[in-house]
Protein backbone atom coordinates (compact mmCIF):
# COMPACT_ATOMS: atom_id res chain seq x y z
CA UNK A 1 0.00 0.00 0.00
CA UNK A 2 1.23 3.27 -0.89
CA UNK A 3 1.71 5.46 2.57
CA UNK A 4 -0.70 8.66 3.10
CA UNK A 5 2.49 10.67 3.24
CA UNK A 6 4.03 9.90 -0.56
CA UNK A 7 0.10 10.18 -1.86
CA UNK A 8 -0.03 13.55 -0.22
CA UNK A 9 3.65 14.76 -1.75
CA UNK A 10 2.21 13.13 -5.32
CA UNK A 11 -1.07 14.69 -4.67
CA UNK A 12 0.93 18.37 -4.21
CA UNK A 13 2.21 18.75 -8.22
CA UNK A 14 -0.98 19.72 -10.34
CA UNK A 15 -1.64 16.74 -12.51
CA UNK A 16 -1.18 17.53 -16.18
CA UNK A 17 -4.04 18.91 -18.29
CA UNK A 18 -5.67 16.34 -20.00
CA UNK A 19 -5.49 17.62 -23.14
CA UNK A 20 -2.18 15.27 -23.09
CA UNK A 21 -4.01 12.35 -23.89
CA UNK A 22 -5.09 12.13 -27.32
CA UNK A 23 -8.82 12.84 -28.49
CA UNK A 24 -8.66 8.51 -30.21
CA UNK A 25 -9.40 7.49 -26.65
CA UNK A 26 -12.81 8.54 -26.76
CA UNK A 27 -13.81 9.72 -23.65
CA UNK A 28 -16.51 7.11 -21.10
CA UNK A 29 -15.62 9.27 -18.20
CA UNK A 30 -14.11 12.03 -17.15
CA UNK A 31 -12.82 10.47 -13.61
CA UNK A 32 -8.90 10.52 -12.20
CA UNK A 33 -8.21 7.69 -10.35
CA UNK A 34 -5.74 7.41 -6.95
CA UNK A 35 -6.55 4.18 -6.62
CA UNK A 36 -8.66 0.68 -6.49
CA UNK A 37 -9.85 -1.82 -3.67
CA UNK A 38 -11.65 -4.94 -4.76
CA UNK A 39 -14.61 -3.71 -6.64
CA UNK A 40 -14.28 0.15 -5.73
CA UNK A 41 -12.16 2.75 -7.51
CA UNK A 42 -11.41 6.40 -5.25
CA UNK A 43 -10.60 9.24 -6.33
CA UNK A 44 -7.62 11.52 -5.09
CA UNK A 45 -10.17 13.05 -3.20
CA UNK A 46 -11.39 9.67 -1.54
CA UNK A 47 -14.96 9.75 -3.61
CA UNK A 48 -15.63 5.91 -4.22
CA UNK A 49 -16.80 4.38 -7.32
CA UNK A 50 -18.23 0.87 -7.71
CA UNK A 51 -16.68 -0.17 -10.65
CA UNK A 52 -18.39 -2.90 -12.67
CA UNK A 53 -16.64 -2.00 -16.13
CA UNK A 54 -13.39 -4.36 -14.48
CA UNK A 55 -11.79 -1.94 -17.08
CA UNK A 56 -13.47 -3.58 -19.85
CA UNK A 57 -13.38 -7.39 -18.23
CA UNK A 58 -10.20 -6.84 -16.79
CA UNK A 59 -9.76 -6.99 -13.10
CA UNK A 60 -11.13 -10.44 -12.53
CA UNK A 61 -9.97 -10.55 -9.33
CA UNK A 62 -10.77 -7.24 -8.12
CA UNK A 63 -8.31 -3.75 -8.50
CA UNK A 64 -5.07 -4.46 -6.67
CA UNK A 65 -5.35 -7.76 -5.60
CA UNK A 66 -3.23 -7.98 -2.21
CA UNK A 67 -1.99 -11.78 -3.72
CA UNK A 68 -1.93 -10.38 -6.77
CA UNK A 69 0.12 -7.13 -5.91
CA UNK A 70 2.15 -9.08 -3.80
CA UNK A 71 3.34 -11.64 -6.35
CA UNK A 72 4.21 -8.16 -8.86
CA UNK A 73 6.47 -6.75 -6.28
CA UNK A 74 8.55 -10.03 -5.77
CA UNK A 75 8.98 -10.62 -9.80
CA UNK A 76 9.42 -6.96 -9.59
CA UNK A 77 12.74 -6.95 -7.92
CA UNK A 78 14.27 -9.94 -9.27
CA UNK A 79 13.97 -9.29 -12.81
CA UNK A 80 11.27 -7.42 -15.17
CA UNK A 81 12.14 -8.59 -18.48
CA UNK A 82 12.94 -12.31 -19.80
CA UNK A 83 12.81 -12.49 -23.61
CA UNK A 84 11.86 -15.46 -24.58
CA UNK A 85 13.74 -16.14 -27.88
CA UNK A 86 16.53 -15.56 -25.07
CA UNK A 87 16.05 -16.97 -21.83
CA UNK A 88 13.60 -19.46 -20.03
CA UNK A 89 12.12 -17.93 -16.20
CA UNK A 90 10.45 -19.85 -13.48
CA UNK A 91 6.93 -17.63 -13.51
CA UNK A 92 6.40 -18.07 -17.50
CA UNK A 93 7.92 -21.69 -17.09
CA UNK A 94 5.21 -22.78 -14.72
CA UNK A 95 2.18 -20.50 -16.45
CA UNK A 96 2.98 -22.31 -19.29
CA UNK A 97 2.84 -25.57 -17.50
CA UNK A 98 -0.43 -24.46 -15.60
CA UNK A 99 -2.29 -23.29 -18.62
CA UNK A 100 -1.74 -26.28 -19.96
CA UNK A 101 -3.84 -28.05 -17.74
CA UNK A 102 -6.75 -25.62 -17.28
CA UNK A 103 -8.96 -27.32 -19.70
CA UNK A 104 -9.65 -31.22 -20.29
CA UNK A 105 -8.92 -32.88 -23.12
CA UNK A 106 -6.40 -31.33 -25.45
CA UNK A 107 -3.48 -32.37 -25.06
CA UNK A 108 -2.62 -28.11 -24.83
CA UNK A 109 0.31 -25.98 -25.38
CA UNK A 110 0.15 -22.30 -24.78
CA UNK A 111 1.73 -19.17 -26.86
CA UNK A 112 2.32 -15.92 -24.60
CA UNK A 113 1.75 -12.91 -26.15
CA UNK A 114 0.57 -9.51 -25.15
CA UNK A 115 -2.65 -8.08 -26.11
CA UNK A 116 -5.84 -9.48 -27.71
CA UNK A 117 -5.61 -8.33 -30.62
CA UNK A 118 -2.25 -9.86 -30.86
CA UNK A 119 -3.60 -13.36 -29.32
CA UNK A 120 -6.34 -13.24 -32.52
CA UNK A 121 -3.14 -12.56 -35.22
CA UNK A 122 -1.61 -15.68 -33.34
CA UNK A 123 -4.48 -18.34 -33.73
CA UNK A 124 -5.21 -17.50 -37.20
CA UNK A 125 -1.82 -17.52 -38.06
CA UNK A 126 -1.71 -20.97 -36.34
CA UNK A 127 -5.02 -22.09 -38.43
CA UNK A 128 -3.25 -21.01 -41.73
CA UNK A 129 -0.29 -22.99 -41.74
CA UNK A 130 -1.80 -26.01 -40.11
CA UNK A 131 -4.09 -26.60 -42.50
CA UNK A 132 -2.84 -25.12 -45.49
CA UNK A 133 -5.77 -23.13 -46.39
CA UNK A 134 -6.47 -19.62 -46.70
CA UNK A 135 -9.93 -18.17 -45.50
CA UNK A 136 -11.30 -17.69 -41.74
CA UNK A 137 -14.99 -17.00 -40.95
CA UNK A 138 -16.28 -14.76 -38.09
CA UNK A 139 -19.24 -13.58 -37.18
CA UNK A 140 -21.46 -10.88 -37.31
CA UNK A 141 -21.53 -8.75 -34.07
CA UNK A 142 -18.07 -10.44 -33.27
CA UNK A 143 -15.22 -8.01 -31.70
CA UNK A 144 -11.74 -9.65 -32.12
CA UNK A 145 -9.39 -6.35 -32.11
CA UNK A 146 -7.85 -3.43 -33.53
CA UNK A 147 -4.74 -4.61 -35.66
CA UNK A 148 -5.51 -5.15 -39.14
CA UNK A 149 -6.43 -8.99 -39.22
CA UNK A 150 -8.57 -8.74 -36.12
CA UNK A 151 -10.32 -5.38 -37.63
CA UNK A 152 -11.24 -7.96 -40.61
CA UNK A 153 -12.92 -10.25 -38.55
CA UNK A 154 -14.11 -7.78 -36.54
CA UNK A 155 -18.34 -6.77 -37.41
CA UNK A 156 -19.85 -5.70 -33.91
CA UNK A 157 -19.68 -1.69 -34.71
CA UNK A 158 -18.52 0.90 -38.41
CA UNK A 159 -16.40 2.86 -35.81
CA UNK A 160 -14.37 -0.02 -35.38
CA UNK A 161 -13.24 -0.65 -39.02
CA UNK A 162 -14.79 1.74 -41.64
CA UNK A 163 -12.13 3.87 -41.43
CA UNK A 164 -9.28 1.74 -42.11
CA UNK A 165 -10.42 0.09 -45.64
CA UNK A 166 -8.45 -2.07 -47.20
CA UNK A 167 -8.66 -4.88 -44.72
CA UNK A 168 -6.71 -8.34 -44.65
CA UNK A 169 -9.07 -10.33 -47.57
CA UNK A 170 -10.20 -14.04 -47.59
CA UNK A 171 -12.09 -13.40 -43.78
CA UNK A 172 -16.28 -13.91 -44.15
CA UNK A 173 -18.73 -13.05 -42.24
CA UNK A 174 -21.61 -15.70 -41.18
CA UNK A 175 -24.87 -15.18 -39.58
CA UNK A 176 -25.03 -15.42 -35.75
CA UNK A 177 -28.24 -16.49 -33.94
CA UNK A 178 -29.16 -13.61 -31.78
CA UNK A 179 -32.49 -14.75 -30.52
CA UNK A 180 -33.93 -11.83 -29.44
CA UNK A 181 -33.51 -9.79 -32.89
CA UNK A 182 -34.79 -12.65 -34.93
CA UNK A 183 -36.26 -11.83 -38.04
CA UNK A 184 -39.86 -12.16 -37.51
CA UNK A 185 -39.50 -11.44 -33.94
CA UNK A 186 -37.41 -12.58 -30.80
CA UNK A 187 -37.68 -15.93 -28.77
CA UNK A 188 -36.42 -17.98 -25.78
CA UNK A 189 -32.97 -19.12 -27.13
CA UNK A 190 -33.53 -22.28 -25.57
CA UNK A 191 -36.36 -23.23 -28.69
CA UNK A 192 -34.46 -21.18 -30.78
CA UNK A 193 -35.19 -20.88 -34.50
CA UNK A 194 -32.77 -18.80 -35.85
CA UNK A 195 -31.70 -19.92 -39.45
CA UNK A 196 -28.13 -19.71 -38.74
CA UNK A 197 -26.86 -22.94 -39.68
CA UNK A 198 -29.06 -22.71 -43.56
CA UNK A 199 -26.70 -18.99 -43.60
CA UNK A 200 -23.59 -20.74 -43.17
CA UNK A 201 -24.44 -23.33 -45.57
CA UNK A 202 -25.63 -20.50 -47.77
CA UNK A 203 -21.67 -19.07 -47.61
CA UNK A 204 -20.55 -21.76 -48.42
CA UNK A 205 -21.90 -22.32 -50.97
CA UNK A 206 -21.96 -18.53 -52.62
CA UNK A 207 -18.73 -17.62 -51.37
CA UNK A 208 -16.17 -19.90 -50.01
CA UNK A 209 -15.41 -23.22 -50.93
CA UNK A 210 -15.42 -25.16 -46.73
CA UNK A 211 -12.04 -27.21 -47.78
CA UNK A 212 -10.45 -23.59 -48.62
CA UNK A 213 -11.08 -22.21 -44.94
CA UNK A 214 -8.65 -22.76 -42.18
CA UNK A 215 -10.78 -21.68 -38.93
CA UNK A 216 -14.10 -19.88 -37.86
CA UNK A 217 -13.52 -17.97 -35.04
CA UNK A 218 -16.46 -17.34 -32.34
CA UNK A 219 -16.50 -15.37 -29.26
CA UNK A 220 -18.53 -17.85 -26.76
CA UNK A 221 -20.75 -14.83 -25.58
CA UNK A 222 -20.31 -12.30 -27.66
CA UNK A 223 -19.11 -8.90 -26.36
CA UNK A 224 -18.84 -5.73 -27.57
CA UNK A 225 -21.77 -6.70 -30.14
CA UNK A 226 -23.68 -6.71 -27.55
CA UNK A 227 -23.24 -9.16 -24.70
CA UNK A 228 -25.49 -11.86 -26.88
CA UNK A 229 -25.16 -15.35 -25.45
CA UNK A 230 -25.99 -17.95 -28.07
CA UNK A 231 -28.76 -20.84 -28.01
CA UNK A 232 -27.95 -24.03 -26.31
CA UNK A 233 -27.18 -26.04 -29.46
CA UNK A 234 -25.48 -23.41 -31.75
CA UNK A 235 -21.74 -24.04 -30.28
CA UNK A 236 -21.79 -28.02 -30.28
CA UNK A 237 -23.49 -28.01 -33.75
CA UNK A 238 -20.66 -25.75 -34.96
CA UNK A 239 -17.96 -27.60 -33.48
CA UNK A 240 -19.53 -30.49 -35.70
CA UNK A 241 -19.50 -28.83 -38.95
CA UNK A 242 -15.67 -27.57 -38.26
CA UNK A 243 -14.92 -31.58 -37.85
CA UNK A 244 -16.91 -32.15 -40.78
CA UNK A 245 -14.78 -30.04 -43.01
CA UNK A 246 -11.47 -30.24 -41.41
CA UNK A 247 -11.82 -26.80 -40.00
CA UNK A 248 -10.31 -25.18 -36.92
CA UNK A 249 -12.84 -23.70 -34.32
CA UNK A 250 -11.07 -21.12 -32.84
CA UNK A 251 -12.65 -19.97 -29.88
CA UNK A 252 -11.85 -16.72 -28.67
CA UNK A 253 -12.13 -16.27 -25.05
CA UNK A 254 -10.43 -12.67 -24.41
CA UNK A 255 -13.42 -11.51 -22.62
CA UNK A 256 -15.29 -14.17 -21.60
CA UNK A 257 -11.87 -16.22 -20.10
CA UNK A 258 -11.05 -16.76 -16.62
CA UNK A 259 -14.17 -17.20 -14.71
CA UNK A 260 -15.96 -14.46 -16.23
CA UNK A 261 -19.02 -16.46 -17.10
CA UNK A 262 -18.91 -18.94 -14.50
CA UNK A 263 -16.23 -21.13 -15.59
CA UNK A 264 -12.91 -20.83 -16.45
CA UNK A 265 -13.44 -20.79 -20.05
CA UNK A 266 -17.09 -20.32 -21.64
CA UNK A 267 -17.07 -22.86 -24.05
CA UNK A 268 -17.16 -25.40 -21.17
CA UNK A 269 -20.33 -24.62 -20.40
CA UNK A 270 -21.50 -26.62 -23.77
CA UNK A 271 -18.67 -29.15 -23.25
CA UNK A 272 -17.37 -27.91 -26.40
CA UNK A 273 -13.28 -28.33 -27.56
CA UNK A 274 -11.87 -25.95 -29.54
CA UNK A 275 -8.84 -26.47 -31.56
CA UNK A 276 -7.46 -23.03 -30.66
CA UNK A 277 -8.60 -20.43 -27.68
CA UNK A 278 -7.76 -16.87 -27.10
CA UNK A 279 -7.27 -15.74 -24.34
CA UNK A 280 -6.13 -12.10 -22.57
CA UNK A 281 -7.77 -9.69 -20.24
CA UNK A 282 -8.38 -11.60 -17.18
CA UNK A 283 -5.58 -13.67 -17.39
CA UNK A 284 -3.44 -11.30 -15.54
CA UNK A 285 -5.42 -9.35 -13.71
CA UNK A 286 -4.63 -5.90 -15.47
CA UNK A 287 -0.72 -6.46 -16.87
CA UNK A 288 -0.78 -6.71 -20.48
CA UNK A 289 -0.68 -10.38 -20.91
CA UNK A 290 -2.89 -12.38 -23.29
CA UNK A 291 -1.49 -16.01 -25.37
CA UNK A 292 -3.41 -18.59 -27.11
CA UNK A 293 -4.00 -22.42 -25.86
CA UNK A 294 -3.81 -24.75 -28.94
CA UNK A 295 -3.98 -28.52 -29.07
CA UNK A 296 -0.53 -29.67 -29.19
CA UNK A 297 -0.81 -31.40 -32.18
CA UNK A 298 -1.88 -28.23 -34.14
CA UNK A 299 1.00 -26.04 -32.20
CA UNK A 300 3.98 -27.95 -33.05
CA UNK A 301 3.05 -26.74 -36.90
CA UNK A 302 4.01 -23.18 -36.19
CA UNK A 303 7.79 -23.75 -37.38
CA UNK A 304 10.30 -22.23 -34.85
CA UNK A 305 10.61 -18.17 -35.63
CA UNK A 306 7.33 -18.19 -37.67
CA UNK A 307 6.06 -16.68 -34.75
CA UNK A 308 7.08 -14.43 -31.72
CA UNK A 309 7.83 -10.73 -30.10
CA UNK A 310 9.56 -8.97 -27.97
CA UNK A 311 7.69 -8.47 -24.91
CA UNK A 312 4.89 -11.61 -24.92
CA UNK A 313 4.92 -13.63 -21.77
CA UNK A 314 6.83 -10.78 -19.66
CA UNK A 315 7.90 -12.11 -16.60
CA UNK A 316 6.22 -10.01 -14.21
CA UNK A 317 2.79 -10.69 -16.00
CA UNK A 318 3.69 -14.37 -15.98
CA UNK A 319 4.18 -14.03 -11.99
CA UNK A 320 0.62 -12.12 -12.14
CA UNK A 321 -1.29 -14.72 -13.93
CA UNK A 322 -0.03 -17.16 -11.25
CA UNK A 323 -1.41 -15.62 -8.65
CA UNK A 324 -4.96 -14.48 -10.87
CA UNK A 325 -5.01 -18.14 -11.12
CA UNK A 326 -4.41 -18.83 -6.99
CA UNK A 327 -7.18 -16.21 -6.21
CA UNK A 328 -9.67 -17.63 -8.68
CA UNK A 329 -8.59 -21.25 -7.20
CA UNK A 330 -8.61 -20.26 -3.57
CA UNK A 331 -11.23 -17.60 -3.31
CA UNK A 332 -13.66 -20.15 -5.24
CA UNK A 333 -14.63 -16.92 -8.10
CA UNK A 334 -16.07 -19.38 -9.98
CA UNK A 335 -19.02 -20.22 -7.74
CA UNK A 336 -19.07 -16.87 -6.41
CA UNK A 337 -19.77 -15.71 -10.20
CA UNK A 338 -22.24 -17.95 -10.90
CA UNK A 339 -24.20 -16.57 -7.64
CA UNK A 340 -23.86 -13.45 -8.35
CA UNK A 341 -24.78 -13.78 -11.82
CA UNK A 342 -27.85 -15.35 -10.88
CA UNK A 343 -28.53 -12.38 -8.28
CA UNK A 344 -28.15 -9.70 -11.33
CA UNK A 345 -30.48 -11.30 -13.92
CA UNK A 346 -32.74 -11.79 -11.20
CA UNK A 347 -33.22 -8.55 -9.87
CA UNK A 348 -32.95 -7.17 -13.48
CA UNK A 349 -35.52 -8.78 -14.85
CA UNK A 350 -37.52 -7.57 -12.31
CA UNK A 351 -36.73 -3.92 -13.20
CA UNK A 352 -37.64 -5.22 -16.46
CA UNK A 353 -41.22 -5.75 -15.59
CA UNK A 354 -41.35 -2.27 -14.57
CA UNK A 355 -39.58 -0.77 -17.35
CA UNK A 356 -40.72 -1.31 -20.96
CA UNK A 357 -37.63 0.37 -22.45
CA UNK A 358 -35.73 -2.87 -21.53
CA UNK A 359 -36.02 -4.97 -24.23
CA UNK A 360 -33.93 -7.77 -22.99
CA UNK A 361 -31.87 -8.98 -19.70
CA UNK A 362 -29.12 -11.52 -20.55
CA UNK A 363 -26.37 -13.00 -19.84
CA UNK A 364 -23.99 -15.59 -18.26
CA UNK A 365 -21.76 -15.56 -15.09
CA UNK A 366 -21.21 -11.80 -14.35
CA UNK A 367 -21.42 -11.05 -18.15
CA UNK A 368 -24.31 -9.12 -18.02
CA UNK A 369 -26.74 -6.66 -20.32
CA UNK A 370 -30.16 -4.88 -20.43
CA UNK A 371 -30.87 -3.76 -24.12
CA UNK A 372 -32.86 -0.63 -24.32
CA UNK A 373 -35.66 -0.14 -27.33
CA UNK A 374 -38.72 2.56 -28.02
CA UNK A 375 -41.56 0.66 -26.58
CA UNK A 376 -44.51 0.72 -28.83
CA UNK A 377 -42.15 2.40 -31.61
CA UNK A 378 -41.93 -0.28 -35.10
CA UNK A 379 -42.08 -4.10 -33.63
CA UNK A 380 -41.02 -3.07 -30.38
CA UNK A 381 -37.51 -3.66 -30.50
CA UNK A 382 -36.13 -0.52 -32.37
CA UNK A 383 -33.04 0.48 -30.62
CA UNK A 384 -32.58 3.47 -28.57
CA UNK A 385 -28.88 4.47 -27.75
CA UNK A 386 -30.41 7.43 -26.39
CA UNK A 387 -31.51 5.90 -23.12
CA UNK A 388 -28.72 4.14 -22.85
CA UNK A 389 -26.78 7.01 -22.65
CA UNK A 390 -28.81 8.60 -20.34
CA UNK A 391 -28.95 4.99 -17.68
CA UNK A 392 -25.41 5.05 -17.86
CA UNK A 393 -24.98 8.77 -17.05
CA UNK A 394 -27.77 8.52 -14.17
CA UNK A 395 -25.44 5.34 -12.75
CA UNK A 396 -22.13 7.38 -13.19
CA UNK A 397 -24.11 9.98 -11.23
CA UNK A 398 -24.69 7.47 -8.23
CA UNK A 399 -21.02 6.55 -8.64
CA UNK A 400 -21.82 3.35 -10.53
CA UNK A 401 -19.59 2.62 -13.70
CA UNK A 402 -21.07 0.57 -16.48
CA UNK A 403 -20.49 0.42 -19.91
CA UNK A 404 -22.39 0.66 -23.15
CA UNK A 405 -22.36 -1.78 -25.91
CA UNK A 406 -24.18 -3.03 -28.95
CA UNK A 407 -24.23 -2.24 -32.76
CA UNK A 408 -26.36 0.44 -32.15
CA UNK A 409 -24.47 0.81 -28.72
CA UNK A 410 -28.34 0.68 -26.96
CA UNK A 411 -27.18 -2.31 -24.83
CA UNK A 412 -25.93 -1.77 -20.97
CA UNK A 413 -23.38 -4.32 -20.12
CA UNK A 414 -22.15 -5.38 -16.33
CA UNK A 415 -18.91 -6.27 -15.80
CA UNK A 416 -17.96 -6.79 -12.08
CA UNK A 417 -14.76 -8.29 -10.77
CA UNK A 418 -15.46 -11.66 -9.87
CA UNK A 419 -14.75 -10.95 -6.28
CA UNK A 420 -17.75 -8.59 -6.05
CA UNK A 421 -20.06 -9.46 -3.03
CA UNK A 422 -23.89 -10.29 -2.93
CA UNK A 423 -24.12 -6.55 -1.04
CA UNK A 424 -22.45 -4.83 -3.93
CA UNK A 425 -24.38 -6.57 -6.76
CA UNK A 426 -27.83 -5.75 -4.13
CA UNK A 427 -26.60 -1.92 -4.02
CA UNK A 428 -25.49 -1.66 -8.27
CA UNK A 429 -29.51 -2.86 -8.53
CA UNK A 430 -30.87 -0.28 -6.53
CA UNK A 431 -28.70 2.48 -8.01
CA UNK A 432 -29.98 0.89 -11.42
CA UNK A 433 -33.68 1.23 -10.19
CA UNK A 434 -32.92 5.04 -9.44
CA UNK A 435 -30.71 5.85 -12.41
CA UNK A 436 -34.28 4.02 -14.39
CA UNK A 437 -36.54 6.12 -13.24
CA UNK A 438 -34.02 9.30 -13.76
CA UNK A 439 -33.55 8.68 -17.45
CA UNK A 440 -37.23 7.92 -17.73
CA UNK A 441 -36.46 4.68 -19.37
Amino acid sequence: MVDTVTRAVASATPLPDRSVVPPVWGRIFNLVVDHGEGSWLVTPEGERYLDYTSGIGVTNTGHAHPHVAAAVAAQASKLLHGQQNIVYHEAGLRLYDRLAHLLPGGPWTAFLSNSGAEAVEAAVKLARVATGRPAIIAFRYGFHGRTGQAMALTAAKDVYRGAFEPLPGSVYHAALPYCYRAPGGGHDPSACTCDWEEQLDLLFHQLVFPDKVAGIIIEPVIGEGGYIVPPPGFLPRLREITRQHGIMLIADEVQTGFGRTGEMFAVQHWDVEPDIIVMAKGIASGLPLSGILARSDIMAKFPPSSHGGTFGGNVVACAAAMATLDVIEDEHLLANTRERGAQFISGLRALQARHPSIGDVRGLGLMVAMEFVKPGVGDGRVPDPAVTKRVQAACFDRKLMLLTAGTYVNVVRIIPPLVTTEEEVELALRIIAEALDAASA
